[in-house]
């Protein structure tokens, strides 16, 4: 069939692999020192990898492939799931080498966990008791620039969109809000709100996501954030449930 898919241009490719943990579907891997598209049907055409590659690299081009099969792709990151560490799964990336990528921006889902892990030697004074409930994050990254569209942890997800001021605000900001949800924040006011729209529409095509929340400072620029995620649903395509949360700067809930 003729549709959209990902072309690799060998001559500028270097292999760093920076591309590949923005490829939620594990198309991308290094071979023999350059990015290769492992299978056509593994491809989703949508371009999560554009613009991850200082060489230009990477483009979308139409012409004959396999159809872009989801059955095959979680099959296929079944057999490539690796467990760096207990409490952490690292979702598709390329197993070796240098083209493991960047792993501030490689996606992971956290599992569940309580209280602090003390690091030896680090001069800091530390609460003698955990913080209650512990951390709720339950993926990363978290920052709307950096995260996949396709990843699957927002298949059959319940997302929470949050100005990055509210987390320090509002101090029961993982038991209230973020419980059982997947994070993306930003700041509208730093950057360029028309990016988010793009991403979060991204998201909700991509993936099958249930429910919106939006949790924001109660500034007048926090509103792009509230702005970006309604416009994004309506442009989705989706009647995805909306809520919307205001948080003041004194930390109490004020709407």
């Amino acid at each position: 069939m003729l549709r959209k898919i990902i072309e690799i241009d060998e001559s500028r490719c270097d292999g760093c692999g920076d591309c590949i943990p923005s490829c939620a579907e594990g198309a991308l891997a290094v071979v023999d020192g350059k990015v290769k598209l492992v299978r056509d049907l593994f491809c989703d055409g949508l371009g999560a990898c554009l613009g991850t590659c200082e060489k230009g690299a990477l483009k979308v081009v139409e012409r004959e492939a396999e159809a872009f099969d989801e059955d095959a792709v979680h099959a296929h990151l079944a057999t490539r799931e690796r467990h760096p560490r207990p409490g952490l799964r690292a979702l598709p990336v390329d197993p070796g080498g240098p083209g493991a990528g960047c792993a501030g921006t490689r996606p992971v889902e956290l599992a569940p966990r309580r209280g602090l892990t003390v690091v030896p030697n680090v001069p800091v004074a530390l609460p003698a008791r955990p913080a209650r409930g512990g951390s709720r994050l339950g993926q990363w990254p978290v920052q709307l620039a950096l995260v996949s569209p396709g990843a699957p942890y927002f298949r059959d997800a319940d997302l929470l969109v949050a100005a990055d001021c509210v987390p320090f605000a509002y101090a029961r900001f993982h038991d209230d809000f973020l419980a059982g949800k997947r994070l993306v924040v930003g700041c509208p006011k730093l950057d360029d709100n028309r990016g988010y729209v793009a991403k979060l529409t991204e998201i909700l095509r991509h993936g099958t996501v249930r429910s919106v929340t939006v949790v924001k400072m109660v500034v007048p620029c926090c509103g792009g954030i509230a702005m970006a995620a309604r416009q994004a649903i309506a442009q989705s395509g989706k009647p995805v449930p909306y809520r919307e949360i205001t948080v003041g700067i004194d930390g109490g809930v004020v709407a």
